[in-house]
């Protein structure tokens, strides 16, 4: 009913404004669901791709949260649509169910390379990152005094945010903040110094979008760093894991 893949469904969007590219990555695991049926265009490639302005699928799934259950199902109507249909609670033993038909695009198989997960390079730093309100209030403050924003972290579990312009130069320290466990062995055979910070400058504007996820309370939050070239931002949060793919800026 979406594009499903045995062990995981993938919501995938890229935003695009201006010159800089952005990319978010949605995966819930199988075991999300109570109940999946799913037949693509073949058993190799047992997958569908479909668009959907996210707005209209975020409207439809704001009605359906105390709902008792859920189905989504693609539907042929007047157009391709994602049908929602909720079983509402009630005082009575009448079901009362809601639906909604979400328009969507189904994506031509000659394009489904475009939307692949991304491959992202060999980081050279992984980090826990702090707690998401306190580093979105740091990022809030910051944004006044420039539209990037230096994030450098090492593998002593250290983190800094930093502006610097012409007139002022601003660093918030955080500390103690621990590593992943591939975080120490990233790269077999290649020594990284603990100390040494690995960067990346990026659009604040971009930052801000993924910390508005502190509204899905994360069981863990991560930072990969590939130097002056990625930053890689993970949620984690029971089955449901949330990627964000940032590219650094000159």
């Amino acid at each position: 009913d979406l594009k499903i893949d045995l062990q995981f469904l993938y919501l995938y969007f890229v935003f695009v404004l201006c010159w800089i590219l952005s990319a978010f990555l949605c995966s819930l695991q199988a075991n999300f669901f109570d109940e999946y049926q799913m037949e693509g265009v073949s058993p190799e490639d047992n997958e569908i791709c479909l668009e959907v302005t996210p707005e209209n699928l975020s409207r439809a799934l704001k009605t359906v949260q105390t709902a008792k259950s859920v189905k989504v199902k693609l539907t042929k109507k007047h157009c391709p649509c994602l049908t929602i249909a909720a079983e509402l609670p009630t005082l009575s033993s009448i079901s009362r169910v809601v639906t909604h038909d979400v328009p969507v695009d189904v994506i031509p198989r000659r394009l489904w390379h475009e939307f692949k997960e991304l491959n992202v390079p060999d980081f050279d730093v992984s980090i826990y990152l702090p707690p998401l309100k306190t580093m979105k209030n740091v990022v809030d403050r910051m944004k006044n005094l420039s539209n990037f924003l230096v994030i450098e972290a090492n593998l002593n579990g250290e983190m800094n945010l930093k502006i610097e312009t012409d007139l002022v130069s601003v660093t918030t320290h955080f500390k103690d903040l621990g590593n992943p466990p591939w975080g120490k062995n990233m790269s077999p055979g290649v020594y990284r110094d603990p100390d040494s910070m690995a960067e990346a400058r990026v659009d604040v504007r971009r930052l801000q979008q993924f910390l508005m996820g502190q509204q899905v309370n994360p069981s863990k939050a991560m930072c990969n760093i590939v130097h002056q070239r990625i930053l890689h931002l993970i949620l984690l949060h029971e089955d449901v894991s949330l990627q964000y793919f940032i590219p650094a800026v000159a």
